[in-house]
């Protein structure tokens, strides 16, 4: 008996599932009912065409009741609201591909205590707070990962900030389940 998901019935490709719906003007489709689409989390939603970056857009604590409609609303925001990029559009369908990371509970640390590969980080300075996931490629290090995140919070580099770290666990659409990172 093979563990593997239906399509659509693992968090990558739930998102997928979540943009075309959107995208033919329907409404999401039904939260899968299995692990781990039950509890409350929080997730950051990305897609990728022909590999570069299309959209991304999370949160770090649950804004939903349950991880399948956290899923659909940052599938959503991804696809049609991240700044960077125009709306998904049908077209682009064939060439997207989609990972999401569910995130742990975010802890407070020290630049020492942080591994670019292992977690990710966030760093605040007042209101301003600048995110950036584990194990993304070409940030192979903690200085190049918390220098990111500071520029996306626009913190400069003489300004006193906070940091804070968390695991993910990252569902690929070409994976058959969660690694954890």
């Amino acid at each position: 008996m093979s563990d593997r998901r239906p399509p659509g019935h693992d968090p990558a490709g739930f998102a997928r599932s979540c943009v075309e719906h959107l995208v033919a003007g329907e409404p999401t489709p039904a939260t899968p009912r299995d692990d781990p689409f039950g509890d409350a989390a929080a997730c950051f939603v990305s897609i990728k065409k022909r590999g570069e970056l299309r959209g991304c857009i999370g949160t770090l604590s649950p804004a939903e009741a349950d991880l399948g409609a956290e899923i659909a609303r940052n599938a959503r925001s991804a696809a049609f609201q991240d700044p960077r990029f125009p709306p998904v559009s049908a077209a682009e369908l064939v060439d997207l591909s989609y990972s999401v990371d569910v995130l742990g509970e975010a802890e407070p640390c020290g630049l020492g205590d942080l591994d670019a590969r292992a977690y990710g980080v966030i760093v605040n300075c007042g209101w301003r707070r600048g995110v950036l996931l584990p194990d993304l490629p070409g940030v192979d290090s903690v200085e190049r990962q918390v220098a990111i995140a500071l520029q996306k919070a626009g913190i400069g580099p003489d300004e006193p900030f906070d940091v804070q770290r968390f695991t993910v666990t990252r569902y690929r659409e070409e994976g058959s389940g969660g690694e954890r990172k």
